[in-house]
């Protein structure tokens, strides 16, 4: 997803159309769908008929109901992004596994904030099966299992073990045999890591995992908590629904860390709230992190360099920005900062938006 938002928000140039409508996962919600996708191609369709010559509206619209037709809404997940432009090239979609606001936005630049959302709200990770016996690998995100990785796991210790009732009897033999299969896994586990560097979760007994860290070579991988129980014998899938409540919980703990520093940089100069005064700093290379309170979306125009934000009562003139909070993150990005969101209610009194600056 890192990639596909690194390319998406590359992209610059006129009508540029984001549709993100929320969708299910299963049937027979997941038939509302198509429903709700086609209205909002519908709306799109509208308003760039308003805007555009019509030969340049139908253009785009044939590329929206072209990509329509190539989602198969049985594979839904919580929301679905699309993107189109056609002077570009561009018409793909992504599934994402966040809840959105359904909407419609049209720009010189893709509404990529939901990705970034997701990436931050969202996790990939690894579950260490783990028993002196046997050992899974499973990768996962949030909820879902990814993939039971089949090579060389699952690895059976066929050689680390007591051959006789003397050996049995010696608790020190028996730990270092112990230490010594768990190091052959963690040698496994660090070279699969390489290739794709997620932290792992480790799933087995109190004893295992604290004998696991005392061998494993990449401590600050693995999470300082464990899924207890020996689950050797259940599915994937079943090991994974347990897994992810202590995933996520650590992802919401690191979220109000961020918090924190954002309360901690108020009164020291390194605090703006005002929406002219962050895009000025962020033009000039000054702002390190955005925070934005999860469902808010701001309509504004852009004259002279000065944001002007629109109420619903206001006329929408053609040139306005859909989202500027949207806009600010991804020139942020641009910049080499980054973004944080946060729940309903945590920036109420930041009026949902603030940022910190580098200095």
């Amino acid at each position: 997803m890192n990639k596909k938002l690194n390319e998406l928000k590359k992209v610059n140039a006129e009508n540029c159309v984001t549709l993100i409508l929320n969708t299910h996962r299963t049937a027979p919600d997941n038939q509302k769908d198509a429903i709700m996708l086609k209205n909002l191609i519908k709306e799109a369709e509208e308003r760039l008929m308003n805007s555009l010559d019509k030969k340049t509206a139908q253009t785009i619209v044939e590329s929206l109901t072209k990509l329509e037709a190539t989602i198969d809404h049985s594979h839904n997940l919580e929301s679905l992004v699309l993107f189109v432009n056609a002077e570009k090239k561009i018409a793909e979609y992504l599934r994402l596994p966040i809840p959105v606001v359904d909407r419609v936005i049209i720009g010189d630049t893709f509404a990529t904030r939901d990705l970034l959302r997701a990436i931050h709200l969202t996790s990939s990770y690894y579950v260490l099966v783990l028993s002196q016996q046997k050992v899974r690998f499973i990768q996962a995100m949030n909820d879902q299992v990814i993939k039971e990785i089949t090579s060389p796991f699952p690895i059976e210790n066929t050689e680390f073990h007591t051959s006789s009732s003397i050996e049995a009897s010696d608790a020190g033999r028996q730990t270092n045999l112990i230490a010594e299969f768990f190091n052959r896994v963690d040698k496994e586990v660090n070279i699969i890591r390489k290739e794709n560097p997620l932290p792992v979760l480790i799933c087995t007994e109190e004893a295992n995992f604290y004998e696991y860290l005392k061998i494993a070579d990449e401590k600050e991988s693995i999470f300082e908590t464990y899924l207890n129980g020996n689950r050797l014998e259940e599915k994937a899938g079943g090991i994974v629904k347990e897994a992810w409540p202590i995933i996520k919980e650590h992802v919401e703990k690191r979220n109000i860390e961020r918090k924190e520093d954002l309360d901690k940089a108020v009164g020291t100069g390194r605090f703006l709230s005002d929406v002219n005064e962050i895009m000025s700093a962020i033009k000039e290379g000054k702002v390190q992190t955005l925070f934005v309170q999860q469902g808010l979306f701001q309509p504004a125009v852009i004259d002279n360099g000065s944001v002007t934000l629109l109420t619903e009562t206001d006329e929408k003139p053609k040139e306005m920005i859909d989202d500027i909070y949207d806009e600010m993150i991804e020139l942020n990005m641009n910049y080499g900062g980054d973004a944080v969101f946060l729940p309903k209610g945590s920036l109420d009194k930041f009026n949902g938006f603030g940022a910190i600056t580098r200095y």
